[in-house]
């Protein structure tokens, strides 16, 4: 096994997280971490089941456990059931990791009306259908956390990348609403403490990460983004698992609505 990268902790013990998109990637990294903090972790994944079997190798060994869930997030009643069968498993949801995503490059003239809106399901659609049914509990008990992965090109756009730039963007409204919502619901219902956790929802927004999905940007191209990252790098997924793991923690309480940049530099 591949040493973890993570310091070991127990400040997510006794948690459970949902974490979509889950075995590889950005996803795999987040679930890696979120296990190491201590976190009980659902793993949420649709067609890499190669992926997912190493994903259960990977986390075999961790104290709190793990569990697979195959699901597809752009369906609300996949949605629903995946909620539904983690919270009969585990009791229930304390972390969403809203991090499934899909992208279809194409120019916006070129675009086929599906691929928008398979894009638009998958990255945006997916994350409401979630957030929905698992923020009530959270706010019931005044403590819960949703964090959003969202994309630097939800921030600046891309060229051929209209339906993700699009979805990305909208993924970081929701968040912001989500987080307003959260904290009038769960001070209406009395839950929130200067002590209590609190229910908090914020995104990341990660630049050029070495993932299988930014594989196909090479040659040119990836030179001419490189030269515009000052820190003159790829970031890696562990990089952005950081900082999901931490605002996951009790102590992050005060950090809500909030998009969360891990991009070298590329946009400040």
């Amino acid at each position: 096994m591949t040493p973890s990268p993570f310091r070991p902790d127990t400040g997510l013990a006794g948690k459970v997280a949902l974490v979509t998109g889950g075995v590889r990637g950005i996803g795999s990294a987040i679930s890696r971490a979120l296990a190491e903090a201590g976190a009980t972790v659902a793993i949420g994944y649709h067609t890499s089941v190669e992926h997912a079997d190493a994903a259960a190798e990977r986390l075999a060994g961790h104290r709190a456990g793990f569990s697979l869930h195959r699901a597809d997030v752009s369906s609300v009643e996949d949605c629903e059931r995946l909620v539904a069968e983690v919270t009969d498993r585990h009791g229930g949801v304390d972390i969403l990791v809203n991090n499934a995503g899909a992208t279809r490059p194409a120019m916006v003239t070129d675009v086929p009306e599906k691929d928008w809106d398979q894009v638009l399901a998958i990255n945006l659609s997916g994350p409401f259908y979630l957030a929905k049914r698992v923020l009530p509990r959270m706010i019931e008990r005044g403590a819960g956390r949703v964090v959003n992965l969202s994309s630097v090109v939800g921030q600046a756009g891309a060229v051929g990348q209209a339906p993700y730039a699009a979805a990305k963007a909208g993924l970081i409204g929701l968040t912001m609403c989500l987080a307003q919502e959260a904290a009038l619901l769960a001070g209406k219902a009395g839950t929130v403490t200067e002590s209590a956790p609190g229910v908090t929802v914020n995104a990341l927004a990660p630049g050029l990460i070495d993932t299988s999905m930014t594989a196909s940007l090479t040659g040119r191209n990836r030179e001419r983004v490189l030269a515009g990252i000052p820190l003159g790098r790829v970031g890696t997924p562990d990089e952005v698992a950081r900082v999901v793991a931490f605002l996951c923690q009790d102590e992050s309480r005060y950090i809500t609505g909030q998009v969360w940049s891990v991009n070298g530099g590329l946009r400040m």
